[in-house]
């Protein structure tokens, strides 16, 4: 079986496609690219979180499901896929919301441009399906539990730089 390598579309430094396409990896100066953080709400105000595997990159860490839009896939599209592929579940387009857009730069003048989802969704974490290879538990937590998560740096990367939102996200929540 041959094994087709994944292809990022190339964005420039101000979001627009550029016309090429790159091997997941190292994107080279002056090229950017989609990734999507997918949080899931239940009306009991829970956030659903996952556990990343002990093979992946922040092995073990709990997080937002993530992941990289792949060449002629757009956000929603990517958000919807990943949620699917990871743990099994089909999102409702119509529930979610694109809460926020940020462009993250990296040394080399390259970067990524992140794509904050929120959907509300009443989800039941017994009938999921983990993709063994990317996540090994899930679970609904408070938002108080992800922030103690992050002090006890359990949870993946929110730090100032990479998640700046997490504020934001929480406050915009307690709103509802």
């Amino acid at each position: 079986m041959i094994n087709n390598p994944e292809l990022w579309d190339m964005l420039d430094k101000n979001g627009n496609k550029t016309g090429r396409t790159q091997e997941r990896g190292w994107l080279g100066a002056g090229n950017y690219h989609v990734i999507v953080h997918i949080w899931i709400k239940n009306a009991a105000g829970e956030f659903m979180i996952s556990k990343r595997t002990s093979n992946k990159r922040w092995p073990n860490m709990w997080g937002c499901t993530i992941g990289s839009a792949v060449s002629g896939d757009d956000s929603l599209t990517t958000a919807l896929k990943e949620v699917s592929e990871e743990i099994g579940v089909g999102l409702d387009p119509g529930n979610g919301h694109l809460f926020k857009q940020y462009r993250r730069d990296f040394e080399y003048d390259c970067g990524e441009f992140i794509d904050v989802w929120l959907f509300n969704q009443e989800i039941n974490t017994s009938k999921l399906s983990l993709q063994p290879d990317e996540v090994c538990d899930v679970r609904w937590s408070r938002q108080q539990q992800i922030k103690q998560m992050i002090n006890d740096k359990t949870f993946l990367s929110l730090d100032e730089e990479a998640c700046p939102y997490i504020d934001e996200l929480f406050s915009f929540c307690n709103k509802d």
